[in-house]
């Protein structure tokens, strides 16, 4: 009995910090051909930067890259912000291709506070 009340509590915590972790979340707008402006919503409190990485879903091998931003509180990280890491969208002339972009939160200590994706169509 004392087992199972163990794993029951345990459960639930990683139950409420998934819940918690799962309120993160973005939006992307894109801009040109360079870095998207990326809106967040309810980052985890205590991150220190952020890390964002875009997927083309259509030719994954593709590099895309990603960067990093201090976070200050901010509700977005403007366009062009992630540019010296970065490789924006551009599928072949008439084409349309589903890019996956993460953005991860860490701590000061660099521990991972949560992370949120999205998919969008480009252009």
């Amino acid at each position: 009995m004392r087992v199972m009340l163990i794993c029951v509590a345990l459960l639930s915590l990683c139950w409420s910090a998934s819940a918690r972790a799962a309120d993160f979340a973005i939006a992307v707008t894109w801009c040109g051909g360079g870095s998207p402006e990326i809106s967040l919503r309810n980052v985890p409190k205590n991150t220190a930067r952020l890390e964002a990485h875009m997927i083309d879903l259509m030719v994954p091998s593709y590099q895309h890259g990603g960067g990093k931003v201090e976070f200050k509180g901010e509700n977005a990280i403007p366009c062009g912000a992630l540019n010296a890491g970065f490789r924006g969208p551009s599928p072949p002339p008439h084409q349309i291709h589903d890019y996956e972009l993460t953005v991860k939160a860490y701590g000061a200590d660099g521990a991972v506070l949560g992370a949120a994706r999205t998919v969008k169509k480009f252009p």
